[in-house]
């Protein structure tokens, strides 16, 4: 075994006197929270028995915070990637101490997205939602916010004008982006069919209308065809997918702006012709073989460790600020996965 790292090895790793981290472990004076940080970095670098006890030392005076997130789906990959990303993120934040509530809304109706919200906002400080864009969604963030509560919209605007900020993509410039991928690698023009889980998500709102811009302005020859709407169900895109093969013999490509990927994945591995140009929204247990297989053809996807660093620490800065008028938005880029990079 080797031999057990010491105070002095200690503060040579962290660049520091022994006394300065003396003064660390035993709280005996002040130390700058940079060279604090410093030191427990080099304790956990060096197996140091006392890590332990430097990080309690960093954060006994750190603000805590209880922050809730509203998603939807508790089944799907993407989420139940989001939240343990959201937990992970809440956990290792530097700057404040903090424990996140998790819930999810199952149904996509105004009235139990409302229910979910105040019940995680009962019990939290702040609180960011994924959710669809509705006058009475809308009041509700209205009424959180009048009482101080700082409140996000997640992936999806909603509550635009009320809400305090909103975390996620861009979402018209990804729907432009997944109309360039199907116009550059179709084999020739045809009809573009695009999924959306429902019309009221924004996001996905968003996503269609930059698809249909971009074929519009730059590739006019295709046609997209009216949107078809999954309710983010599998068994209902799977459906859809297959009745487009059978009414499209010239179907170029195929966009799927929000949940149900699963189903249109299935029903192309069905289809023994030639298959669309297909683009899906997140990296999952199911879209990468589809991927590695060509069976689908790029994944626009949501960098989850980073929205969950950035969404944690805006609602950590608004907790920490005396300024309830304030609004920022963070727009965050997607991730762009084909076979060859997987």
């Amino acid at each position: 075994m080797g031999r057990r790292p010491t105070i002095t090895d200690l503060a040579a790793a962290a660049g520091v006197s022994v006394a300065t981290v003396d003064r660390v472990l035993n709280a005996r004076e002040p130390v700058r929270e940079a060279t604090a940080r410093r030191v427990y970095e080099a304790a956990s670098a060096i197996g140091y028995h006392a890590a332990e006890l430097v990080r309690h030392r960093l954060n006994q005076n750190l603000p805590f915070y209880r922050l809730g997130f509203v998603l939807q789906r508790p089944e799907q990959h993407f989420y139940q990637a989001l939240a343990a990303g959201i937990a992970a993120a809440t956990e290792s934040a530097t700057a404040f101490r903090g424990a996140a509530h998790i819930d999810y809304v199952e149904a996509q109706t105004p009235t139990e997205a409302v229910g979910r919200l105040k019940a995680v906002a009962a019990r939290s400080q702040a609180v960011a939602m994924v959710s669809i864009d509705h006058p009475t969604i809308t009041s509700a963030v209205a009424e959180l916010r009048a009482t101080g509560m700082p409140v996000f919209s997640l992936l999806s605007d909603t509550a635009h004008g009320v809400r305090t900020g909103y975390v996620g993509l861009d979402n018209r410039k990804a729907g432009r982006t997944a109309a360039w991928f199907i116009a550059k690698a179709a084999r020739a023009p045809g009809k573009v069919a695009i999924f959306v889980g429902s019309h009221r998500f924004l996001g996905q709102e968003l996503r269609e209308i930059g698809l249909r811009t971009y074929f519009r302005e730059n590739a006019p020859d295709f046609e997209v065809l009216d949107t078809l709407v999954n309710l983010e169900t599998p068994a209902i895109a799977h459906e859809a997918t297959l009745d487009l093969f059978q009414r499209y013999k010239d179907l170029a490509g195929i966009y799927v702006a929000g949940g149900g990927m699963e189903g249109v994945i299935a029903a192309l591995r069905e289809e023994a012709g030639p298959r669309p140009v297909t683009v899906c929204p997140e990296l999952t247990p199911i879209s990468r073989p589809a991927l590695a297989d060509h069976t689908i053809q790029t994944v626009l996807a949501t960098p989850v460790p980073l929205l969950a660093e950035r969404l944690v620490g805006l609602m950590a800065r608004s907790l920490g600020s005396s300024d309830n008028d304030h609004t920022e938005d963070i727009y965050l880029p997607f991730d762009i996965h084909i076979s060859e990079n997987l």
